[in-house]
């Protein structure tokens, strides 16, 4: 078994769903042990956090203190890394530069997802910070993918829901306001929609027509198979 260092995103609940998904995972594919995984909580003030999320500015202060566990998880002995946040893999290339382990992402992970099963265009639901800096819409691109994204007031109105996630608020009527995005992104012909926030694979809604994908899971999905390898 290899071992993981995993990268706190920005909210504990994901990152804790995240291991536990891997512990489950990897214990129906081999009973034989337990998966090695090394977690680094980032210390990352919560101004720094909520400005990120909800005003989608300071980002900038964000990169030394994701640098620095990286580092601290490649003196660990961590095989490889993995980040189960969309948002900070704005910053996939300064990680992968400071270290010589493997960083995996889970927008390369989700294109090659979604490639596979043959998606012509997809729905992104997002952060606005995502969505700004095209983490998806240039490797949809790249990939002959065709993309939509949500208008402005329907960013902004994902700003909020998302925050609400990330201090520990779940409620219906956000998982209904994601449900409406949904149903616009209906009309534009999506093939299925891409949960682009891991944060939100807490608040998972259900569609009638259309296949609704969580990143994180197809992200989880790939993690287990490295750490079997």
């Amino acid at each position: 078994m290899k071992k993981v260092g995993i990268i706190g995103g920005l909210g504990p609940e994901t990152t804790s769903e995240f291991y536990l998904d891997l512990v489950f995972s990897c214990q129906k594919k081999d009973r034989t042990h337990r998966p090695s995984i090394i977690i680094a909580s980032v210390p990352l003030p919560y101004k720094i956090e909520e400005e990120a999320i909800a005003k989608n500015i300071g980002f900038e202060r964000i990169p030394p203190f994701l640098i620095e566990e990286a580092k601290r998880l490649e003196k660990s002995g961590a095989d490889f890394i993995v980040m189960p946040c969309n948002s900070l893999h704005i910053f996939i290339k300064e990680i992968r530069n400071a270290v010589k382990i493997p960083v995996l992402s889970i927008v390369e992970e989700t294109v090659k997802f979604l490639k596979k099963n043959k998606f012509k265009k997809v729905g992104i639901v997002s952060t606005s910070a995502t969505i700004k800096n095209r983490l998806y819409e240039n490797a949809f691109e790249e990939n002959n993918i065709g993309y939509e994204t949500p208008d402005d007031f329907q960013q902004a109105k994902m700003g909020k829901i998302i925050l609400n996630l990330v201090i520990g608020m779940q409620n219906n009527k956000d998982r209904e306001e994601i449900i409406k995005i949904i149903n616009d992104f209906e009309k534009k012909d999506v093939d299925c929609i891409a949960l682009a926030c891991t944060d939100l694979q807490l608040l998972i809604p259900k569609h009638p027509t259309l296949k609704i994908f969580d990143t994180m899971k197809i992200f989880a999905n790939i993690t287990v198979e490295k750490i079997l390898e």
